[in-house]
């Protein structure tokens, strides 16, 4: 084998070291096979990958009954949620399903297949990790820490990496089902087959795969009982301005002096249902004696997922002042008798009511489409090159039900019955929310190999890599009508982009052998890689890494990186537009206050008296125990085309330990420390108002003018969300990783093996701006301390645990996974213990071509924590497991 072929890089002795906690022991068997690995370019064999990378088998995919790339998310100590199946949250993730590494934000960790980019399907880079087929992923690699000289901007936290089985060969189909105790049942079949063709010159490999979610309500949990989002019954709450009479309507029809409400909770989303649709091809094939080859992919996949979009769950409610005449034909004498008629016969009354629609919903129909086509071959017999292109696009179009165009109720108020829980279901129709188009190009060549047709040091060869990659990014969308004027009800929060980018990047690695076989070193290189990158909307970037591998003896290596990162600007943060809502979906004192919006804002601090009296005096905000409606400020948010790249600085120290003593012990730990500089953040309301009138009220501190005031009634009109290079956040801390096979214990146990995985935060930090102090954030949650609002859990422990045997014919895996206890992030009064989950999974295999896997997640059916403020979902947090006990079977065919 020629050494080129060899690859980006170790060998499988490698992954058992510095990955051992994901795999299982069929995979480790298999130590002599080379196999690619996240981090690098250069071609080698030897045991010399200076960043650590986490890997999770193909066994062990199978074992969890992985159906989505969530489920395999969901159980990495490195990873905080992100967008995921149960945070139905208002905004723009559209039932997506996405990536956080560390918790510093899903648009930080760059995702990959095969090693090139995915497509992302929003505007602020994240990928819907549901568009990648989890019945052909072969493994998965994670690669934590920033990886930016290697492969380009976005690579922050890290890297992600799904590698497909692209070179089958025979038939494999596979069905699944996952049923929770009482919705959210879950149904996947998938089929893969594939073939050699021409004498072996080459392959093609097709994969199809359908699954269906089912939705999870509120109703169907306990827990969310507990939680009560009440909002006006659909029989209506009247009052006469005159009198001040106030009358209203049970859902009955009949007639009381007592408002009423409708609690919502039961309806509401605890999963989303989804539906997907997936379809691959691969093939290569070389017809020249192996000297070219030719490969490529095609990628589709069809995500229907019902949720949460930017105009919320709740159902349309109308709240304004109308006029009743006195002929109203529905007035019956109750009613006649509570309202006050003028001389025109008139009566000026004041009306709450829910219109009847039902829960709001937000369907969203994505495709992602891929392609690549590539080529490589020899220059010589130790240098190889490859290139290829590669075309993505995401289509997406969302659809809002249960609201309708806004109706001046004023004109059906003497014509329809509004009085009692009457049918207005006509006023409602189906709005366009967005239509989606987010593309992305990529060309790509690479040159890499070694000096062996030149030269070698006496420890070897000199490894190297070079390249050139060119991307262009894409981004429209196009709001509904409805939404973008404001004639739909409610704010829609979603405005028109039509906004691109592109970059041209030069890249090289070089590997250098110093030295090998002496006392005390084994073996010892250095690695060193740079890229520059030049963007068309912000300034040009380098970006460098600097390796060392140093194996003391065959039992002892260390290992250690430092290097720097960016994150260019994506295209929400550049090129989006302002949008407003209103300030009273965060007020916690609101009506119409979203408890997921929770965090942003807690109130005027001139107004309830926490605020410093100069400052409120300097800033002419208007004296303590003055109302004010929130309902007549508004939250903007958007992008900014001035800010710049982001930049960080990730240093690491490990060490692999495989005592010969102690056989099948394997340990590796891991030291990291990221640093991310100009980091592009907000200035939440609440943090503004804190810095500004309670922290550090002093005359010109910049954090006053996120927040604006009416200059006549000096109440909040405006708060500003806007994205600048603001913030610093930094986390330090260890990844540790122990294997102990410890084979038969007995005739009927066999292949008895402990694993562990586990992330330790040492130290994490946020400084949102240079003019106050940085937010310790180790073991907290909520929205301070977050790098995105959909994982607000920062917790400073995290494993997975378990133990494999076979017992018999029967492979038999228990786990422990383990979420450390956070306090709120502002504030030590709110606290969340730690959470154990426990799952249990066995694999039977029988007649050689069949396998039946049964599992049960969450088998002690552990309850989320309801903390009592600073949840983001049913007084929770979206981070922790909702769904409760999971029964699920898996059966394969494999012929």
């Amino acid at each position: 084998m020629k050494a080129y072929r060899l690859k980006p890089v170790a060998n499988s002795i490698l992954i058992a070291l510095s990955t051992s906690a994901f795999l299982s022991t069929q995979a480790i068997a298999q130590q002599a096979e080379v196999i690619e690995i996240t981090g690098s370019r250069i071609p080698r064999s030897e045991l010399t990958a200076t960043s650590p990378v986490f890997t999770i088998s193909e066994v062990q995919l199978e074992t969890d009954q992985a159906i989505t790339v969530e489920d395999i998310v969901k159980k990495l100590p490195q990873a905080a949620t992100g967008a995921n199946s149960t945070g139905a949250t208002v905004g723009d993730s559209l039932g997506s399903s996405t990536i956080d590494l560390r918790g510093l934000g899903q648009n930080r960790t760059l995702v990959l297949v095969n090693g090139s980019r995915v497509v992302p399907f929003s505007f602020r880079n994240a990928v819907d990790v549901n568009s990648i087929p989890a019945g052909l992923i072969k493994r998965v690699e994670v690669l934590t820490g920033g990886a930016a000289a290697v492969y380009g901007a976005d690579a922050v936290a890290g890297v992600v990496n799904f590698i497909l089985d692209d070179k089958y060969e025979g038939f494999e189909a596979s069905a699944g089902y996952d049923a929770p105790q009482g919705g959210g049942e879950t149904f996947n079949f998938d089929a893969t087959m594939g073939a050699n063709i021409d004498d072996g010159k080459g392959n093609i490999t097709a994969y199809v795969g359908y699954s269906k979610r089912e939705a999870l309500l509120a109703n169907e949990r306990d827990f969310a009982a507990n939680f009560s989002s009440t909002v006006a019954g659909t029989g209506g709450n009247f009052t006469d301005i005159s009198s001040g009479n106030t009358f209203a309507f049970n859902d009955s029809g009949a007639l009381t002096d007592t408002p009423q409400t409708t609690n919502i909770t039961p309806d509401l989303y605890l999963m989303q249902p989804l539906e997907r649709l997936t379809a691959n091809v691969f093939f290569n094939y070389a017809p020249f004696d192996n000297s070219v080859e030719v490969y490529g992919r095609a990628m589709f996949t069809q995500v229907r997922v019902n949720g949460a979009g930017s105009t919320g769950q709740s159902p349309v409610v109308v709240n304004e002042q109308i006029t009743i005449t006195s002929d109203n034909p529905y007035l019956s004498n109750s009613i006649r008798d509570l309202l006050t008629f003028n001389d025109n016969g008139e009566a000026l009354v004041g009306v709450e009511k829910n219109l009847g629609f039902g829960i709001q919903e937000t369907r969203t129909v994505r495709d992602t489409l891929q392609f690549q086509l590539g080529l490589k071959g020899d220059l010589t017999d130790f240098i190889g090159w490859d290139v290829y292109a590669q075309y993505g696009r995401t289509d997406g179009t969302a659809k809002v039900y249960n609201n309708g165009i806004v109706s001046n109720f004023q004109n059906i108020a003497n014509t329809r019955n509004i009085f009692g829980p009457t049918d207005l279901n006509d006023l409602s129709t189906p709005l366009i929310h967005s239509n989606r188009e987010r593309v992305q190009s990529v060309i790509n060549l690479n040159i890499s190999g070694d000096s062996g047709d030149l030269f070698e040091l006496p420890a070897g060869p000199v490894g190297f890599s070079v390249g050139y990659e060119y991307r262009d990014e894409k981004g429209v969308q196009t709001p509904g009508t409805a939404l973008i004027t404001g004639s739909a009800y409610g704010l829609g929060g979603i405005s028109a982009i039509d906004a691109s980018f592109d970059t041209k990047e030069l890249y090289g690695e070089v590997l250098v052998p110093v030295v090998r076989d002496l006392p005390f070193i084994k073996e010892l290189s250095v690695e060193g890689a740079y890229r520059h990158s030049k963007y068309s909307n912000v300034d040009s970037a380098n970006t460098h890494k600097l390796g060392l591998s140093w194996a003391l003896t065959e039992d002892f290596r260390l290992r250690a990186t430092r290097q720097t990162a960016i994150r260019s600007p994506n295209l929400g943060e550049f090129a989006g537009p302002e949008v407003a809502l209103s300030l009273a979906l965060f007020d916690p004192n609101s009506a119409s206050f979203i408890s997921r919006l929770g965090g942003r804002f807690d109130g005027d601090p001139c107004l309830d008296g926490r605020g410093d009296a100069a400052q409120c005096e300097r800033l002419g905000a208007p004296t303590a125990g003055t109302p004010f409606d929130t309902s007549q400020a508004i939250y903007t948010f958007g992008g900014n085309d001035m800010i710049q790249p982001e930049e960080s600085t990730t240093t690491s120290f490990g060490l692999i330990y495989t005592p010969n003593v102690i056989a099948g012990l394997d340990i590796t730990v891991d030291y990291y420390d990221i640093e991310i500089t100009d980091a592009i953040s907000q200035i939440q309301p609440i943090a503004a108002l804190t810095s500004c009138y309670i922290d550090n009220p002093v005359a010109g501190n910049p954090l006053c003018g996120a927040v604006l005031r009416d200059p006549t009634t000096g109440l909040i009109s405006q708060t500003l969300v806007n994205d600048f290079n603001l913030a610093v956040l930094s986390q330090s801390g260890f990844d540790v990783g122990v294997r102990y096979a410890l084979g038969d214990l007995s005739d009927n146990i066999q292949d008895f093996q402990i694993s562990y995985q586990g992330n330790i935060v040492d130290s994490q930090e946020r400084q949102n701006n240079a003019t106050v102090e940085s937010l310790d954030c180790k073991g907290t949650f909520g929205t301070s301390c977050t790098g995105d609002f959909a994982s607000i859990v920062q917790a400073d422990y995290q494993h997975r645990a378990w133990i494999d045997f076979s017992l018999d014919a029967v492979d038999v895996q228990l786990g422990w996974r383990m979420i450390g206890s956070v306090d709120a992030a502002i504030g030590d009064s709110v606290s969340i213990g730690s959470q154990h989950y426990i799952d249990l999974a066995a694999t039977y295999k029988f007649a050689e071509k069949y396998e039946v896997t049964f599992g049960i997640d969450n088998l002690l059916d552990k309850q989320p924590p309801i903390p009592e403020s600073g949840g983001n979902f049913f007084s929770t947090v979206s981070d922790y497991d909702v769904i409760g006990r999971t029964v699920g079977v898996t059966f394969r065919f494999r012929p």
